[in-house]
Parts: structure tokens; C-alpha cells; sequence
């Protein structure tokens, strides 16, 4: 069961007068309205089989083991729940979620790892071959996003898109701070733009001013200009955003954002992997990255279209300067001297030994093949969308794309095509359905069986407007519910349950 499935069906057992009443008391004081408990433990024991789907197959440990387990029954047990979660991704059903996943490069990027299983970047003396890597996956990445032999674009290594967005906002933050003053911060972003800048907000303690889209899925130039005030540190774009695809008017942005000293972030996650190569190859791509003077930083996911291993990330600066508000220091501590260049202080230093392995091995042929496929199927996919009447692309994506209907429940439309086997994205404002394509799509027949089952299940809740379904309710009560205290709340408990031993 996803989260939206869970939340959604939870609530809509709730009546609506409880549900206001638990609203004000989460806003009012802490605890909850004891019916309202009483839901939420009916919905999380309801929940807990689809989060646990192992309990009773495997065993499951509280605290350790009298004595160790024999290390072939621990493979064994590894093989048969790795055999039944591959099932759900390997033949190219599912959006995102697994970007490569060609079996000779699992094993490749997995014999690696084994090599360098040890290796840890906080001990540079013991490990340097940890930071050899490290820093040739930023000058790689760098040199991909458009550094020239004049700039002085440099970067970190992170842990995923989320800690490189958190480190850019962090790093904007301390530099406002020192060099302007600035002690109220605000980030300027998109509606679209990916929700760990909220969540750098929160931690850091920032503002963040929302500006809406144009009709295209653009981020509005003009409602920038308009929210920039004298506390403004950042402006944020994505090189695509996540929802529907498209990129943002970037070169506009960063240089609203030079003419006004503030930094500016592409968010290049998706991107930064595609969309170099995607030019190559003669595709339509606005300009993003360090080649406009106005962009000072940028992340892309090196484990995402870049093939490595889950989890990696770049963090790009334009110079040094800028990087250091990123770093953290400790000269007075007892155990001596202390530093880190991102959150973590200990790291696996295999995965950035598997991300380097993942992009010398492919190189700038592979990236180019695999772009090539990748926008060939969804030149496909987006033909086959836009051949039945009754939807719509939103936006002019190249390889995430989003759809939507002026005529039917497109979430009956989501409901039908999971029956059908696909894991697509629904989403909100506006309603709509996505899919990202990976080299999972590039298989042969998997366009082919996409548009087929588009077809069937447009022509089938065409001919069953009135039914419902179990899920199609429960995306649009998602897409206009106001109650977000409940909804917060009931998300943290989710994640408690995903802590529970089964």
C-alpha cells in the first residue's frame, strides 16, 4: 500500500466532525481527540500487513541472537526477499525508482562496492583512494554541466538530491549571514520545485516564498522578480522539475538573481545526467547550468541518470569562496581536530568508488546511448498519450512525463493502468498522472504494452464513469484536503510504523 493510499483510505473513514475536531486539538495543544486515537490505531494495525509483508515468512529480531546466525542461511533469506521486491521493477513497469538496472552492471557496481566495503572519506590517510574518487566525480560533473577552463566550478560529494539541496541552502544561509547580514533568510521557489527545500527550510530555519507556474509547468519570471525582498539569499530552478518534466526558465531566473546579488540553484537531480546529452543529440534544452553566469550552484544525482549505486549525489559552487560555508570545523574539541565537508562524518566510501566506477565505465558514449534511448521511447510514449483524445501532456517534457484530462477522472484512469501493472506517479495541482522513463522502458515492447493499456484503461472509465473504484476517490480527496495538521500527523505515524520489528 503507498502512502497516499494509506492516508487517503484512513481518512475517508474518519467523519468529517471528528476530523475538524482533531484539526483544532493539533493545533491547539498537544495529544489528540480520543476518538481520533482510537482511528489512528484501527488504521496503523490496518496498515501494518502491507508495510510488513515479511512478518510471518521471516523471522524477525528485537535484540541479538543467542548465536550468530549461519552466514548461509543469512544469504539464502537476502536471495529470496531480494527474488520477490526485483519482480515489482525489473521488466520496466514502474516510474523511476531504478534508472539502469542491466544485471552486468548491478554485478560490476556491486564487485566494486565488496572492494572497497572499508574505505571511509573521514580518514583521508588511511583511505586516499576514497577521495581520488570523490574528486573526479566532481571535476567529471562539473566539466558535464558546463565548467570551462576559466571557471572555477568545485563541489562535494553527497549522499543523495536531498542532502545536496540541504548543503546549497545551508551553504546560501552562512554566506548571507557573514557577508550580508542577513539573519531572516527567504529562498524563493517554485511550486514545483522538490520538497527537500521545504525541508531545508525547516532545518535551517528559512523562509520559503512559494511563486506559481505559467500555464506551461514554467516557474513565473515575473512573480520572482516581485517576491525578491532585501532577505531574499537564494532563487531556486529545476533543470526538470519532478511533477511534470519540463525545465524552468533558468537563464531568466539566475540572472534576475545576478542582477540582484543572490544566489541562484539548479536543481539539476533529474537532469544533470540527461540533459547535457539530450543537447547533443539535437533535442530542444534551454540553458541551465554553469555556462550562465547567474547559476552559483547546482546538485545532480550521480545515482539517479548518472547509474551508480543508490545513494550519491554533486553538489557543484562556483568557487571556492562559496564551498567553504558548506564545510564544518571544530578546532577546540577535545579529540582534537575535527572537519567534514558535509553533513555525514563518517561515509560509505564504497558508494563513491561505485558512482566513479559507474562513470569511467560508461563514459561519455554510454551516457549518450542511454540518453538516446531514453528519448526514443519517450518520443513513443508521448505520441501514444497525445493519440487519445481524451488526454492531455502537460507541459513539453522530453522524458518525465505527466498527463492529465478535461473530461475523466484521470485518477480512475491511475487505478486502472496499476491494475494493468504499472507503478505511475499521481499527482496534484493539478490532477494529473506521471511517468519517469529509465532505461527499464528502453526494453522492447515495453512502449508498446504502455500505450496499449493507456488505451484500455481510457476506454474503460469511458465506458464506466460511474465506477468509482477503490482508489480514484482517494487521489482527489489527497489532491483538495485542508486538514494538514491531521495529515502531518498521521504521516509520522506511518514512519513509526515502518521503525516497528515486524
Amino acid at each position: 500500500m503507498s502512502v497516499v493510499d494509506f492516508l487517503m483510505r484512513a481518512l475517508n473513514r474518519v467523519p468529517p466532525r471528528v476530523l475538524q475536531a482533531a484539526e483544532k486539538t493539533l493545533k491547539a495543544v498537544p495529544g489528540m481527540d480520543a476518538r481520533m486515537e482510537r482511528e489512528y490505531a484501527h488504521m496503523l494495525r490496518e496498515l501494518e500487513p502491507a508495510l510488513k509483508p515479511y512478518a510471518h515468512a521471516f523471522a524477525a529480531y528485537a535484540q541479538l541472537p543467542p548465536t550468530g546466525m549461519d552466514r548461509a542461511l543469512i544469504l539464502d533469506e537476502m536471495e529470496q526477499l531480494n527474488a520477490r521486491e526485483r519482480a515489482k521493477w525489473q521488466d520496466g513497469f514502474v516510474s523511476g525508482a531504478v534508472y539502469h538496472g542491466d544485471a552486468a552492471h548491478i554485478d560490476f557496481l556491486n564487485r566494486v562496492y565488496a572492494l572497497n566495503s572499508q574505505s571511509n572519506p573521514l580518514h583521508a590517510d588511511v583511505f586516499p583512494s576514497t577521495t581520488k574518487y570523490e574528486a573526479e566525480i566532481v571535476a567529471m560533473t562539473a566539466h558535464l554541466l558546463g565548467a570551462q577552463a576559466s571557471d572555477e566550478i568545485v563541489g562535494t560529494v553527497s549522499s543523495g538530491g536531498t542532502e545536496s539541496i540541504l548543503l546549497a541552502m545551508k551553504t546560501y544561509r552562512d554566506a548571507a549571514r557573514e557577508q550580508k547580514g542577513i539573519t531572516a533568510p527567504e529562498i524563493i521557489a517554485p511550486v514545483t520545485a522538490h520538497a527537500a527545500f521545504d525541508k531545508a527550510a525547516q532545518y535551517f530555519n528559512l523562509k520559503r516564498v512559494h511563486i506559481p507556474i505559467r500555464d506551461d509547468m514554467r516557474a513565473d519570471v515575473d512573480a520572482a522578480r516581485r517576491a525578491i525582498t532585501r532577505n531574499t539569499i537564494a532563487i531556486v530552478g529545476s533543470a526538470p522539475q519532478f511533477p511534470h518534466g519540463v525545465v524552468d526558465p533558468i537563464q531568466e531566473l539566475s540572472e534576475l538573481a545576478r542582477e540582484h546579488d543572490i544566489g541562484f540553484h539548479t536543481d539539476a537531480c533529474l537532469g544533470g545526467f540527461v540533459l547535457p546529452f539530450a543537447e547533443k543529440l539535437g533535442y530542444p534544452v534551454p540553458p541551465f547550468d554553469f555556462r550562465l553566469p547567474g547559476v552559483t550552484s547546482m546538485s545532480a544525482d550521480t545515482h539517479k541518470y548518472g547509474y551508480a549505486a543508490k545513494g550519491t549525489s554533486v553538489v557543484l559552487y562556483r568557487g571556492r569562496a562559496l564551498r567553504h560555508y558548506q564545510y564544518y570545523t571544530a578546532t577546540d574539541w577535545s579529540g582534537g581536530l575535527y572537519f567534514s565537508p558535509t553533513f555525514a562524518g563518517s561515509r560509505p566510501g564504497a558508494l563513491s568508488a561505485a558512482a566513479w566506477a559507474a562513470m569511467v565505465s560508461i563514459g561519455e558514449a554510454g551516457y549518450l546511448e542511454a540518453t538516446r534511448q531514453i528519448l526514443e521511447t519517450a518520443t513513443k510514449i508521448k505520441k501514444s498519450i497525445r493519440e487519445i483524445s481524451a488526454l492531455r501532456i502537460l507541459g513539453e517534457p522530453l522524458w518525465v512525463i505527466s498527463f492529465t484530462s478535461d473530461t475523466l477522472n484521470i485518477y480512475q484512469v491511475l487505478e486502472q493502468m496499476t491494475k494493468r501493472g504499472w507503478s505511475l506517479n499521481g499527482l496534484h495541482k493539478p490532477s494529473a498522472i506521471h511517468i519517469a522513463l529509465t532505461l527499464r522502458h528502453t526494453s522492447p515492447g515495453i512502449a508498446e504494452r504502455f500505450a496499449n493499456d493507456l488505451r484500455d484503461a481510457v476506454t474503460y472509465v469511458q465506458a464506466h464513469p460511474q465506477d468509482k473504484g477503490a482508489m480514484a476517490p482517494v487521489y482527489g480527496l489527497a489532491a483538495n484536503l485542508p486538514l494538514r495538521g491531521v495529515v502531518s500527523d498521521l504521516l509520522k505515524r506511518y514512519m513509526d510504523v515502518l521503525y516497528q520489528v515486524d
